[in-house]
């Protein structure tokens, strides 16, 4: 058993995203400025979409965006139960009403029969989450919006970089948001990336900044004009060129942090295949997924212990665990307000109550790979019926 804890998701910071803040420290902009402009266009360029916008977080991204896109007061957005609050959250706090469509059984991604069904008179958009970084099926998801004239806000919080039929996450939907949170596939400790329709993207960049018609750097730079308007009653989201200097190395490291993360991948699915008391993650043969979370499945009928004392019995033996997602509509908030019971998606509801997510990220060595395994081994072990 390790005598030191494993965490589940730390961040791989090196020497040249520590010189890089420290330039710009030294420089004459620490806040919106030369280095996000850069991070935009090098992240544009990765991805392979025209446009892209920095932001405070991928919240921050589905929130603009969902402005730009014209969804409040009278508008339904379908999205997924199986989520971080905060893809549900932006939709409420734009005015609008989240309808809620079960999962898959395979992928745990929104199921496009269950969209289908879903959609009505008032629906607007669909907000499809590409969950652990596993690629939703897009293909279904833009005939069905095409046919009822809806648009896409894509949440790729996990999906940098994935890809379903060869085309990379980003340049799918009309708008996708990215997460570049602390245990993100990189990170800049806060912060996202909006990208998609140009025109879109310009338009939530006004959102983004005080709803002002420039933006800071322009307005504040050599070439730029003291005068602005406000055009719109817009948030304060902008990314900072402290945040964009840590981003333009990670995203330069991406590559090489995705090929540690399929290492470890391979030593979980190869050492876990043979055991009939966990489901292991499912990918579609068209997929590429980002592997930013590795969630197994307890078949609990096989077990004689729940999903909670498993994860105690991972931190016994020093192993850091999570669970993604605890369903939203069995929140509080969203229970009361909507009247869900916890039956209402019962596929998410059932998967919810026996997943485990292990750790997945490129500090990880081999040996910490390992000793995850034997943990499990371990456990399953010892509670197999």
């Amino acid at each position: 058993m390790r005598t030191s804890y494993l965490p589940f998701s730390p961040p791989s910071i090196g020497e040249e995203e520590i010189d890089e803040v420290i330039d710009t420290l030294r420089s004459e902009w620490i806040t919106t400025g030369p280095k996000v402009k850069r991070f935009e266009g090098d992240f544009a360029k990765y991805i392979g979409t025209p446009s892209a916008l920095a932001v405070s977080s991928a919240t921050e991204a589905m929130q603009v965006g969902l402005a730009a896109m014209g969804i409040g007061p009278g508008s339904e957005v379908i999205t997924t139960p199986m989520t971080f609050c905060s893809t549900v959250h932006v939709i409420e706090q734009a005015g609008a009403r989240p309808v809620l469509a079960d999962v898959e059984p395979g992928t745990l991604n929104i199921d496009p029969a269950a969209i289908e069904k879903s959609v009505s008179k008032n629906t607007r958009a669909i907000m499809p989450v590409h969950l652990y970084g596993n690629p939703c099926d897009m293909k279904a998801i833009m005939e069905i919006a095409r046919a009822s004239d809806l648009l896409i806000l894509e949440d790729a919080a996990h999906a940098l970089p994935a890809a379903i039929h060869s085309q990379m996450i980003g340049t799918i939907g009309d708008l996708t948001a990215f997460s570049f949170y602390a245990t993100k596939n990189i990170t800049t400790a806060e912060g996202g990336m909006l990208t998609g329709d140009p025109e879109l993207v310009e338009q939530a960049r006004i959102w983004s900044l005080h709803g002002m018609s420039r933006d800071a750097y322009k307005r504040n730079s050599a070439e730029g004009s003291w005068r602005y308007e406000v055009v719109l009653p817009g948030f304060k989201c902008n990314m900072t060129d402290i945040q964009a200097a840590i981003g333009l190395h990670q995203l330069a490291r991406l590559d090489g942090f995705q090929e540690q993360r399929r290492q470890i991948v391979k030593i979980y699915t190869d050492a876990f295949t043979s055991m009939p008391e966990l489901q292991l993650p499912q990918v579609t043969p068209e997929a590429e997924p980002a592997w930013h979370i590795y969630a197994i499945r307890l078949n609990l009928e096989m077990l004689s212990l729940d999903r909670d004392r498993f994860i105690i019995g991972m931190k016994e033996r020093n192993i850091g665990t999570s669970v993604h997602f605890i369903p939203v509509h069995t929140q509080p908030y969203y229970r009361e307000k909507y009247g869900y019971s916890d039956g209402d998606f019962p596929v998410a509801f059932e998967n919810f109550q026996r997943l485990v997510s292990l750790p997945l990220n490129p500090r990880m060595t081999r040996d910490d790979a390992y000793d995850v395994v034997e943990a499990v081994v371990d456990i399953i072990n010892k509670h197999r019926r």
